[in-house]
């Protein structure tokens, strides 16, 4: 069953990766690599296999992570007088600012963001600037959720798998 923990370690590192990468569902490919261990271990590979209550929990908390991932940059957005616009900028300036890593993804989504608010929802320089921050203070807290997440399932498959 080593081809199992292959395919894990993949898929962790995928999903640390597609927690930042806009399109890729982090968590959820971290989670599969995790059930691949699972599988793994229920073939007899390891001597103390993964329960299915911990890949219950990690389900749980994978799909909790993922829910908040959308949540969240709205609801900051909207505490900070923005509108969808602003999120979306944030959006297309992450996607962007992705031709020139880590600084550009962080300057394309606070820009994007700032220049949504400002094109859709024109009431000046200081409200779009407010909802800009909002738009992508709620990615960094998404993508930090998301990290994290995926970080401690790829931990967890590295335990099930190697320790």
């Amino acid at each position: 069953m080593v081809v199992l923990i292959v395919f894990a370690i993949i898929f962790a590192i995928v999903g640390i990766i597609g927690s930042v990468v806009p399109g890729l569902p982090g968590p959820p490919m971290s989670w599969v690599g995790m059930l691949l261990v699972f599988f793994a271990g229920k073939a007899g590979e390891r001597p103390d296999p993964m329960s299915i209550k911990t890949l219950l929990i990690w389900l749980g908390i994978t799909v909790l992570v993922t829910v908040l991932d959308y949540v969240i940059p709205v609801k900051t957005t909207q505490l900070t007088g923005g509108h969808k616009a602003a999120s979306t900028g944030a959006i297309l300036g992450l996607i962007v600012g992705m031709i020139v890593p880590p600084v550009g993804i962080i300057l394309g989504s606070l820009l994007g963001a700032f220049l949504g608010e400002l094109m859709v929802n024109d009431k000046g320089m200081w409200p779009a600037f407010k909802a800009g921050a909002g738009a992508f203070l709620g990615f960094l807290l998404g993508t930090g959720l998301k990290l994290v997440t995926s970080g401690v399932m790829a931990w967890l498959i590295i335990k099930y798998a190697f320790l």
